[in-house]
């Protein structure tokens, strides 16, 4: 009763600001934002709020960080690995590519993660393409990450972080029309080798923009000297255009090609001998503050079990895949009233997947029975409509407020087809889920913020409230994946609730001339939260239950004199099934990072330290085993050689530790007979050398 007031007295509250702040006819689409509100609350009436999470930018806060490519050492296969050097944020292992991240205990689409402002959703149910599987992190600018829900603007959901890979192409001045940087890197383990390009060329009016990455890796040994499966091949290219007629008015297109081959797994069943995906992307922004953005984005995805690995099942076994993603988000920024600035928009985005697996016997070239219909032709759309302020109280405090509507729906048009067995995927889901079927889904969710910080001279004291809905993914909705035998079976449900995320969040940061210090705790009782569990044959299968999350972050920061630094941040988080009184499965455990570096004029020295606890907490069903606690160290240097030439070298996992994170792919897997949990790379020592001009 209690969060149902507070979820009136938030609509409400936001409703009567934007009345009395904006002028209506000038502004057509805050009238329909308003319009909207009552009667998206009428119709999900039946929806809980309580607590939530939200942070700010200010430094020291460990709930935001901003990095800037060129001050990254450590190299990365792609963007989720690179993530994984944030602390407090983890990501999942399969094989050598397609690391998935977590944050707060949080992963799948609890994240958003946009591509250049981009939706790419990945081809393969098994998700060895997560998003950041096409995020070829050397063709990026910056990588920006909000933990927990924080805003409203890029999309429902996002309960647990949003994270922005963005290239921002600097205009060029009148005395200054071409730029461009080269690099190329080796890593020793994996006998990695990667090479890219970064060219632009143009005038004040207008630019043209190339960029490419090669990234070829072998298989790794771990710290025991074994091999673990992780090769693979990539190639991304882009293009971008743009126009520049002034300084705060932009049109940009891109084109971009990304091309992964021979992707090796020790985390699965399956290789993927083709994940390719091609995106277009159009940009407006004006001096007015209003900004546009269109997206277009193919995932074609290929996953075996024979054609790079030696047939070990009976059966050969095939899943090609399609993905495709298109939306925009328009928005209006600056529209201020009494000192209050507001943010309003729309998004829409629509997704469809359709996969098939197909099997055969093992003497036949290329499988033709279709086994399963993984993923039946599935439409999810949304469409939100969104709006935020940002009011200064008193001169130093603020008062920062969000609130959010989407229309959903989805639908699965071929889930009355029959495949092997003359099972179909309606039929699965009518076997587990007491007679339920496929029909139209549709969803009305509404959720925001409301954030309060207290500036006293030289820290910061801030409070958030809010509530984020997030919708089922294709796979939890829709998956049917049959078998004979019935733990091998995976069938998604098509009468799941979206999860509501209720979460408070109280923080501190604290800035001084030579060291800064940030820390947050956050609480989440999650209201119909979507769990993967087993049914009574041990099938795969999802349901809603009660879920609680609760965790806390500290970073410090430090500067000891004008060549010496320091950080140390700790994180922890705590999740909980309440409904059967069980932890939730692949929840990172306590863990730290320590660096320290020495940087003059020509030379950076650093060190970096990792220590994991030991997880105790697991699901049996979800989880291989408890997982030991570890510490690694990694070094790492630059040399300028001159003024347009940089050496980086380092090496990495310098006791070469035998170890491998909690969270793990294998341990989710239902395809793979024995599941293992996949180690990490043994040390290794790497190489790169860039040239910027």
């Amino acid at each position: 009763m209690i969060a149902r007031h507070i979820n009136v007295m938030l609509l409400y509250l936001f409703n009567f600001i934007v009345i009395n702040c904006i002028d209506m006819n000038r502004n057509p689409l805050v009238l329909s934002l308003v319009i909207c509100t009552p009667l998206v609350f009428a119709a999900d009436d039946a929806t809980v709020l309580s607590p939530v999470t939200v942070s700010g930018e200010r430094v020291a806060e460990p709930m935001f960080s901003y990095k800037d490519i060129k001050d990254v050492f450590k190299p990365s296969v792609d963007g989720g690995e690179f993530l994984r050097h944030i602390p407090g944020v983890d990501g999942v292992r399969m094989g050598g590519h397609g690391i998935d991240p977590i944050i707060r205990g949080q992963s799948k689409t609890q994240l958003n993660i946009l591509l250049d402002g981009a939706y790419v959703h990945g081809g393969c149910p098994n998700r060895m393409d997560p998003p950041t599987a096409y995020s070829a992190i050397d063709t990026y600018d910056s990588v920006t990450v909000l933990k927990g829900f924080q805003t409203v603007i890029y999309g429902g959901g996002g309960s647990g972080g949003t994270v922005l890979f963005e290239r921002k192409t600097p205009r060029f001045t009148a005395d200054n029309y071409f730029r461009g940087k080269f690099g190329a890197g080796y890593l020793s383990n994996s006998e990695t080798t990667t090479i890219f390009g970064d060219i632009t060329a143009g005038t004040t009016r207008g630019f043209a923009r190339g960029i490419i990455e090669y990234k070829d890796a072998g298989n790794y040994e771990d710290g025991e000297g074994q091999e673990t499966r992780a090769a693979f091949n990539n190639q991304t290219g882009n293009i971008i255009i743009g126009y520049t007629p002034s300084k705060n008015n932009r049109v940009e297109l891109s084109i971009e090609a990304s091309r992964t081959e021979d992707a090796l797994y020790s985390g699965a069943g399956m290789d993927a001998p083709i994940s390719d995906n091609d995106t277009v992307r159009l940009k407006y922004e004006n001096e007015w503050g209003t900004k546009s953005e269109l997206y277009y984005s193919e995932v074609t995805h290929l996953m075996d079990n024979y054609s790079l690995r030696t047939l070990a099942a009976p059966m050969k076994m095939a899943t090609p895949t399609e993905s495709t993603t298109k939306g925009g988000r328009l928005s209006q920024k600056g529209l201020t009233r009494n000192d209050i600035e507001w943010t309003l928009g729309i998004d829409y985005q629509h997704n469809n997947r359709d996969a098939n697996r197909y099997s055969g016997p093992a003497n036949m070239p290329t499988p033709t029975t279709l086994q399963s219909i993984m993923w039946p032709d599935v439409d999810l759309s949304q469409t939100g409509f969104f709006a935020e302020m940002e009011m200064p109280v008193r001169d130093v405090n603020l008062l920062k407020m969000g609130l959010r509507y989407d229309w959903i729906t989805s639908e699965a048009n071929r889930a009355h087809q029959v495949a092997f067995g003359d099972t179909s995927p309606n039929t699965l889901y009518s076997d587990y889920y007491d007679g339920a079927t496929a029909t139209e889904h549709e969803e009305n969710n509404i959720g925001g913020f409301i954030r309060y910080e207290q500036d006293w001279s030289h820290s910061l004291t801030f409070i958030n409230i809010s509530r984020s809905v997030r919708t089922a993914d294709a796979t939890e909705r829709y998956i049917a994946a049959n078998h004979k035998t019935s733990s091998f079976r995976w069938v998604g449900n098509p009468d799941l609730d979206p999860e509501q995320h209720h979460q408070i969040e109280l923080g501190f940061s604290l800035k001084r001339s030579t060291w800064n210090l940030g820390t947050s705790v956050y609480y989440n009782q999650v209201t119909d939260y979507i769990l993967r569990d087993q049914a009574a044959d041990k099938a795969n299968i999802y349901r809603n239950v009660e879920a609680e999350l609760y965790g806390v972050e500290w970073e410090i920061q430090g500067k000891w004199n004008e060549h010496h630094q320091g950080s140390l941040g700790v994180a922890y988080v705590h999740s909980t099934n309440t409904t059967d009184d069980r932890p939730i499965a692949q929840t990172p455990p306590l863990n730290a990072t320590a660096n320290i570096e020495y940087k003059n004029a020509l030379v950076r020295l650093g060190m970096t330290g990792r220590a994991f606890a030991q997880q105790t907490r697991v699901d049996e069903q979800f989880d291989t085993q408890q997982t030991h606690g570890f510490a690694v160290l990694d070094l790492y240097s630059s040399i300028g050689l001159n003024k347009y030439m940089t050496l980086k070298f380092g090496l990495n996992n310098v006791f070469d530790r035998a170890y491998a994170y909690h969270v793990n792919r294998a341990n989710v897997d239902p395809f793979n007979p024995e599941p293992i949990q996949v180690n990490e790379p043994g040390r290794s020592w790497w190489l790169n050398l860039g040239v910027t001009f």
